[in-house]
């Protein structure tokens, strides 16, 4: 069933040709209201106000609005595609556009109005003029309609102008006179519909007849208005005495029509009586042709004037079939003065297409010719951000044909008094309104989720539309925090001004933050400035506190402002990263307000607080690793105190990012040793994540770092990590070159624990590159040499690897007993990570000997001690072993969950190498049964 809605002209509706019964003249009032804003929601408040106007309210209006949308829901119940829906506090109606006839004559008139050929333009605009039966909403007299029906009546006599247009250019002159000359007399001061008369008046053989309707309008404007006829009529008369060949032809040169607007704001709400009086004023009283209508909105920053004013203007370009010309005055710009009239004029002068050979010299005349290009054309003037009266008067078209709108932060006196201007100082949205506006950007069902928070954010924000986006932008940011967090980061009043007072929408980045850094205290400022400095894409509480040598408290209340400014964001709990244009913001400020010093200084103390941190978290990771010392931090540095493992493996993967760029920053400060620290330090985390690329990098910085320092322990170390890091990425060339300088270099120092090392190091590398007798030659050499040192956890990792390599010789019973001596070692010294290597190394060779329920015990047991201390590169290891137990004793399911698991951690940590190997191991196992 197919519905049809009519406006234009009584109310109506019917579905496959029979009417539908839409109620009384309340009934047929709301579903007006509702077609007009189809699709989208009007609260009950608003239907009220529009369906009553403010007079005789029912005692409960939400009630009988209620009844009268049940009614209308009954008569359209079995049409398809056509919905009213509760909206929270109202309804929206749903159907497709081109079931209104309104929005049809809008659509075909936008697709005339664009059109290349005047034949199609033709149709569309006899298409789209074919629908008004009469006036719209019939008889009903309601404000709210009233002022919706002038502007609608306007449209509808820019369409027939328009399609006047196009039939002269088609030559129909002759079939036009009758019309023309009585639009003419219904709009005796209408200079446009008047030079049509003239041109089809000379075109049908009538020159004498064209020229004496001239004179009559010259007569008529003197009388009435005290002024001349505009230049186009003027121009057109002139060509008429001349017999200009030009206005015999059907079709002359296209006249530029400015299309100037800056696209309308696409989250909007409220703002009822603003747009009715927008309308009621720049609609309707520019048809009255008397003289120029301007509106001034006012009002302070960020009380949204210009969302106000493109919005309206973008909702009536039908009124302005001869185009819109916008210009930012930058009245309020702090990074420059204001535009100069004259170059705004200049700037509508190339829009108007004048060549600029032809713009004149004297400003005056500039001014003149501007005036003179736009008389008697139907154009809107969108003036925004005026600094005064002063910068816009020169803007102001002579003519009464055109419309000027004007925004300021200063209400402009000077216009309403000499310009007679209709000024409207905007106020804050009704919590209503306001409410919308967080529901189009959020969602309804996350506000309506928190009634008290959403009423204290709408309260804090006190109607002002910027503070309202800018909290709507944080908790979209934010999806998964309450948004009672954010009300209560905002209810302390002390600093909440500062984190609104932004400035103006229409105001570059640069004007926006300029605002916002001008309500700075000095030590805010100052934080703000060294923010700007600290490298990586975030940064944490304490090391924003190291930063800034600031206590934690108290940094966390600077940043809590600094990010109620919206100069920081808040993106995770007490995580700060900046915008990019805001760093850069940041960064100009800080080379004005700190030396050279103080930013070196806040990078040793952030680096400090990093290195310090690290050093902590990874021996927590590996007690049983060989310290280094570090010296005491530096004064203001504040480094973090992890409490356990979990704590310290979260810390190292949410500052991976940072970590890297603190050891580069450390580097271009030729803190060298600092640079290595950070590479011991981060290398347990990154050894058991599989992030051997990182790793690599890492250690990289290292060695260039111990060579700057020219010393031999830590060039050792880091040719060492290097070369079991190559190694670990198949990379044998490289893995083996830096083992066998690192061997040589422990060698020539005689340091025995470290040729000891790089013997373990050297059987990975050969296990890696599949030379098990040369690793296990390594491992002996290694078990030997730390039994000597008198190091039973050394001893324990190197039974097992030797066990490993037995194992992989195929002598499974030498590689059981080493691997058993392992993990009693293990197991006594506390040796977590040498006990999951063991279990891997003893559930493998179970499995290899028949013994899968042992193996099988002995994996899921390692499986899970590699999950309790966060190794997921021997998880790797694990799983694939127990992937083949689990296949060897006929559980393909189990099987397949742990390759799947492996192949998943294999990718993550980019084993190209090891997930394929582990994908053939998968796909041996057939499909998946079905069922």
């Amino acid at each position: 069933m197919t519905v049809d809605f009519r406006l234009l002209g009584e109310i109506e509706a019917s579905a496959d040709g029979r009417s539908v019964d839409v109620g009384p003249a309340k009934g047929r009032c709301l579903l007006a209201v509702l077609l007009v804003d189809l699709g989208r929601p009007v609260s009950v408040d608003q239907l009220v106000d529009r369906v009553w106007g403010g007079l005789r309210v029912p005692r409960r209006p939400a009630a009988i609005v209620q009844s009268y949308v049940s009614r209308l829901r009954r008569g359209l119940a079995a049409v398809d595609g056509v919905r009213i829906t509760r909206q929270s506090n109202g309804y929206r109606l749903t159907a497709d556009d081109c079931t209104v006839d309104l929005h049809r004559f809008r659509d075909l008139t936008r697709d005339a109005r664009s059109s290349r050929r005047d034949e199609d333009a033709e149709d569309l605009y006899e298409r789209a003029l074919a629908l008004w039966r009469g006036d719209p909403f019939g008889g009903l007299d309601v404000p709210w309609l009233n002022a919706v029906r002038s502007t609608l009546l306007g449209e509808l006599h820019a369409a027939r102008l328009d399609l006047a247009d196009v039939r002269l250019r088609l030559g129909a002159h002759t079939s036009l006179l009758a019309d023309l000359a009585t639009r003419a007399a219904a709009h005796p001061l209408d200079e446009r519909v008047a030079g049509q008369l003239m041109l089809g008046l000379y075109r049908s053989g009538r020159a004498a007849d064209a020229l004496a309707h001239y004179d009559g309008l010259r007569r008529r404007l003197v009388e009435e208005l005290g002024t001349d006829p505009g230049a186009a009529v003027r121009r057109l008369q002139q060509q008429i005495i001349t017999a200009d060949p030009a206005l015999t032809r059907s079709s002359g040169p296209v006249t530029p029509v400015p299309r100037q607007l800056p696209s309308a704001p696409r989250l909007f709400a409220g703002r009822t009586a603003e747009l009715a009086f927008l309308t009621s004023t720049l609609g309707r009283h520019v048809d009255a042709g008397s003289t120029v209508v301007i509106s001034a909105i006012g009002g302070t920053g960020g009380i949204g004037k210009t969302w106000l004013a493109l919005h309206w203007a973008h909702r009536n370009l039908d009124l302005f079939p001869d185009g819109q010309l916008f210009v930012n005055l930058r009245g309020f710009d702090p990074l420059g003065p204001p535009i100069a009239p004259g170059a705004a004029v200049r700037g509508f002068l190339d829009a108007l297409g004048v060549d600029p050979a032809a713009v004149p010299v004297d400003l005056d005349a500039q001014f003149g010719l501007y005036r003179s290009l736009v008389a008697g054309r139907r154009m809107l003037v969108v003036l925004d951000n005026a600094r005064d009266s002063a910068q816009v008067v020169p803007l102001l078209p002579g003519g009464p044909t055109c419309a000027v709108l004007v925004t300021s932060r200063r209400r402009l006196t000077g216009l309403s008094t000499n310009h007679s201007a209709f000024a409207a100082d905007l106020d804050r949205l009704a919590d209503a309104e306001a409410r919308d506006l967080l529901v189009r950007r959020l969602g309804r069902a996350r506000v309506d989720a928190e009634p008290g928070a959403v009423a204290e954010l709408l309260d804090c924000c006190a109607g002002l539309p910027l503070a309202l986006g800018v909290v709507a932008a944080r908790a979209a940011a934010h999806p998964d925090f309450p948004l009672a967090t954010l009300s209560a980061e905002l209810r302390d009043a002390a600093n909440r001004l500062d984190a609104l007072d932004v400035g103006d929408l229409t105001a570059d980045i640069r004007s926006v933050l300029a605002c916002s850094h001008r309500a700075l205290d000095a030590g805010a400022a100052r934080v703000f400035a060294l923010l700007a400095a600290a490298p990586g894409p975030d940064l944490s509480l304490p090391a924003a506190a190291s930063l800034c040598a600031l206590p934690v408290a108290r940094c966390r209340k600077v940043l809590r402002e600094l990010d109620e400014m919206h100069l920081v964001q808040q993106h995770v709990p007490d995580r700060y990263r900046m915008h990019d244009l805001v760093r850069l913001y940041a960064v100009e400020q800080g080379r004005e307000d700190l030396s050279a010093a103080d930013r070196h200084a806040a990078l040793r103390r952030l680096v400090d607080c990093y290195t310090h941190t690290a050093h902590e978290g990874d021996r927590l990771l590996e007690p049983h690793r060989p310290d280094i010392d570090l010296d005491p931090p530096v004064a203001g540095c504040v480094p973090v105190r992890l409490a356990d493992v979990d704590a310290a493996v979260a810390w190292f993967t949410v500052e991976g990012p940072c970590l890297v760029a603190a050891q580069q920053a450390a580097a271009d400060l030729g803190r060298h040793t600092e640079v290595w620290r950070l590479s011991w330090a981060l290398h347990t985390f990154r050894g058991r994540q599989g992030l051997f690329h990182d790793l690599i990098d890492g250690w990289e910085r290292g060695l260039a770092a111990a060579q700057e320092l020219d010393a031999l322990g830590p060039r050792i170390q880091a040719h060492r990590h290097l070369g079991t890091a190559y190694s670990r990425l198949r990379r044998s060339g490289l893995g083996h070159e830096h083992l066998s300088q690192a061997l040589s270099l422990a060698e020539l120092a005689g340091d025995l624990r470290s040729q000891a090392h790089c013997r373990h190091a050297l059987t990975s590398h050969w296990e890696m590159s599949g030379d098990h007798a040369r690793a296990l030659h390594h491992a002996e050499a290694a078990l030997r040499r730390y039994r000597e040192l008198g190091d039973p956890v050394a001893e324990a990792r190197a039974l097992n690897h030797a066990g490993w390599e037995h194992a992989m010789l195929g002598s499974h019973e030498a590689a059981r007993d080493r691997c058993e001596r392992a993990l009693v070692l293990n197991r006594e010294h506390g040796d977590r990570d040498g006990e999951l290597a063991t279990l891997d190394s003893l559930g493998y060779i179970a499995d290899q000997t028949g013994r899968h329920a042992a193996a099988v015990e002995h994996l899921r047991e390692a499986l899970d001690l590699s999950r309790r201390i966060g190794n997921t590169y021997l998880e790797v290891d694990v799983l694939e072993h127990l992937g083949a137990a689990h296949a060897h004793v006929g559980d393909l399911a189990e099987a397949r969950a742990a390759w799947r698991r492996a192949i998943e951690l294999c990718r993550s940590q980019r084993r190209t190498e090891d997930a394929d190997r582990v994908r053939r191991s998968l796909d041996g196992l057939g499909p998946v049964p079905r069922g």
